[in-house]
């Protein structure tokens, strides 16, 4: 046994909710190999002290932008039109070096804060594939690809540009290090894109067997524009065009009809809720009850740092649970049970990762955070779940473990050289993007 972690509170997020006091769990060649309230008899090469902590899986991200880490806080203050604008100019100045290191820097905010998976979409994704790669954490990688030309127009998936990036993505990416990172094929949305892409990809990610990311239904202006033009909602017209066909996931579905909704729902398509975002930006949060209903599995994410301020993803889990109990005018309407498992183990079943991850239990793989309960805020705790829904913050992390392997560890982050991105990012990044002159 490599690793041993002894006298903690195990919070399995199994079907049963288990939750074990005064518990051991070994780990040996990454994944979960013991587990159990008696101490094993095989000694451990390393003994993790447990009491006073609480083990549970690692907490998986399911929608975020990395590389905008760089553009953190900046247009907080703008109103929508000049936030685009001003977003736009900085993002064309971006780069694949300034990317890498924002995206670094993203990673080790998520590790610090129990984050073991990421999914990300956004642009330069061979860059955050690196970053990810190197940084150790899991992740899905998306190109948010867009078309704003007449869908009448030559479209050739062979030539066109955002395509062929996906393709040599994929290629060097998709699968690596046994499925720690993954290639999604997406778009940003349905506005910014048409139908000749559409099928472009969706062919392609059915070839490939990849999943597929995107925004829909976000706000209410979004889905009145695609009737106005189309007649039909932005699921029923992705729909047509097959796009949930593939696993997709979608963030924000905060304005879908029932109709859309149970569609999706047959489809076993994933809403991902990001309730802080969008409360920021000032849109609707979803409707995590109808959505379940309807037969979708829910995630969670932050966004990235540009739209979320940070990425916590306990505060993502209190606020998915605030959002949907103040809409119903309901207290019950969403269990502290149910938001940490939209955190876990629905966000495995997002990334397609549910038979390795989400839960814990023998065989699966050793993605796991201790949380230090010893704090003020975290004491007294009556329920483990609840403390861990309502009142933990991601600052009360103490480890991640990434199969078996410590990503961060009480403010040591053992494959991320911290200084050296923060000189990068500072250096580099921030000067381009904000420097007039820089190109």
């Amino acid at each position: 046994m490599n690793t041993l972690i002894s006298n903690v509170t195990i919070v399995t997020m199994n079907e049963k909710m288990d939750v074990l006091f005064g518990a051991y769990l070994g780990v040996e060649e990454g994944k979960i190999s013991y587990l159990s309230k008696t101490a094993p008899e095989e000694k451990p090469q390393t003994i993790i002290d447990g009491t006073g902590m609480v083990l549970m899986p690692g907490l998986i991200n399911c929608h975020t932008q990395l590389a905008t880490t760089a553009l953190r806080g900046y247009f907080d203050d703008f109103s929508s039109a000049d936030a685009l604008r001003e977003q736009l100019k900085k993002e064309a100045k971006l780069d694949s070096r300034s990317a890498k290191a924002a995206a670094l820097m993203g990673i080790a905010e998520c590790l610090r804060f129990g984050i073991t998976s990421v999914s990300d979409l956004y642009y330069y994704p061979d860059a955050t594939a690196e970053a990810i790669c190197e940084s150790g954490i899991k992740g899905n990688v998306a190109l948010s690809a867009y078309r704003f030309i007449d869908a009448n127009e030559e479209f050739d998936f062979n030539t066109d540009e955002q395509c062929q990036e996906l393709v040599r993505v994929t290629e060097k990416w998709n699968g690596f290090d046994e499925g720690r990172i993954k290639v999604d094929a997406g778009i940003y949305a349905e506005y910014t894109s048409n139908h000749p892409l559409w099928e472009g990809l969706v062919g392609y990610a059915a070839e490939q067997k990849l999943g597929f990311q995107l925004h829909l239904a976000e706000t209410q202006d979004e889905v009145d524009s695609c009737l106005d033009r189309t007649g039909l909602g932005p699921g029923e017209l992705l729909s047509c065009h097959g796009v949930f066909n593939l696993p997709a996931t979608a963030v924000g579905c905060a304005c879908l009809s029932e109709a859309e909704r149970k569609m999706l729902g047959k489809k076993k398509a994933t809403a991902v809720a990001c309730p802080l975002t969008a409360a920021k930006k000032g849109q609707p949060a979803t409707n995590v009850p109808d959505c379940v209903k309807a037969g979708m599995n829910v995630a969670l994410g932050t966004g990235g740092a540009l739209d979320a301020g940070n990425l916590d993803m306990f505060e993502v889990i209190r606020g998915v649970a605030l959002a949907n109990r103040a809409a119903a005018g309901d207290a019950a309407a969403l269990p502290a049970s149910a938001a940490l498992m939209m955190a876990t183990n629905c966000g495995a079943r997002a990334q397609g990762r549910e038979k390795t991850c989400g839960m814990i239990q023998v065989g699966m793989d050793a993605d796991l955070i201790l949380v230090d309960f010893s704090a003020p805020h975290l004491i007294p705790c009556h329920n483990v779940i609840n403390t861990l829904a309502f009142s933990a913050k991601g600052g009360d992390v103490a480890l991640t473990m990434v199969r078996g392997k410590i990503l961060y560890q009480n403010g040591q982050f053992p494959t991320i050289d911290l200084r050296s991105v923060v000189e990068e990012l500072t250096n580099y990044a921030i000067t381009r993007l904000f420097t007039d002159e820089a190109q």
